[in-house]
């Protein structure tokens, strides 16, 4: 089962669990504005992962990010619902990046 670290003010991550739900993902989500704990388990993961790297370059958060049983984060939630041979949902909701394009 995969953890989801996100927002619930989050568009992106709205849409990631709206396609995992649709498609009967397992997942928990973990919602970074719910609790400083939950913050900053997200925090140090994004402070020492390097796939955040690029998210940081361009000021996106990085959410919704997700880890797998394993422990390996990756973010393409898009690329994994694809995989499964599913089409991806389209989502409401405007962008929460400074730029209007991403998360």
């Amino acid at each position: 089962m995969f953890k989801v670290y996100g927002s619930e003010m989050c568009p992106d991550c709205n849409n990631c669990k709206k396609n995992f739900d649709t498609y009967e993902v397992p997942y928990t989500f973990i919602d970074i504005n719910a609790s400083l704990g939950n913050l900053k388990q997200f925090l140090d993961m994004r402070d020492t992962n390097p796939i955040f790297d690029h998210c940081k370059e361009i000021g996106d958060i990085g959410l919704p990010a997700l880890v797998k049983e394993d422990g390996e984060v990756f973010l393409n939630w898009e690329g994994y619902i694809e995989s499964l041979g599913h089409e991806v949902l389209s989502g409401e909701g405007n962008s929460c990046s400074i730029n209007g394009k991403g998360c």
